[in-house]
């Protein structure tokens, strides 16, 4: 079983940037789909987007697309979440998550969680 710890959160301006770390543990995160996900303060937690380790394909959820990019580096068993024009309605805490599945896209389609890191983004 792999363990994620998620670390790169905290507080931004609007239209500033982050990255956001996944560092797994246990077991190399290529066996897995790896996703991110956010839950704001009385929302559900909603599906960011994630990396398929074979051929490295990204998917991502609409509001953002084009300003939110995954990556990975097998080599630190890590995976990146790069925030960019960062708006106030992004702030929440991020998880990030390993999933058995190629295409998962929502909670309970993962397997394991990190144990989130908070992001804030000021106006």
């Amino acid at each position: 079983q792999v363990q994620l710890v998620e670390s790169g959160g905290g507080l931004v301006q609007a239209g500033g940037s982050l990255r956001l770390s996944c560092s797994a543990s246990g077991r190399t995160v290529s066996d897995y789909t790896m996703g991110w996900f956010r839950q704001a303060p009385g929302k559900e937690r909603e599906f960011v987007g994630r990396i398929s380790w074979s051929g490295g394909i990204t998917y991502y959820a609409d509001s953002v697309k084009d300003r939110f990019t995954i990556s990975g580096d097998n080599a630190k068993n890590t995976v990146y979440l790069q925030m960019n024009s960062l708006k106030p309605e992004d702030t929440a805490v991020y998880y990030c998550a390993a999933s058995a599945l190629s295409r998962p896209t929502i909670t309970r389609q993962y397997d394991v969680w990190g144990q989130g890191t908070q992001v804030t983004v000021s106006s």
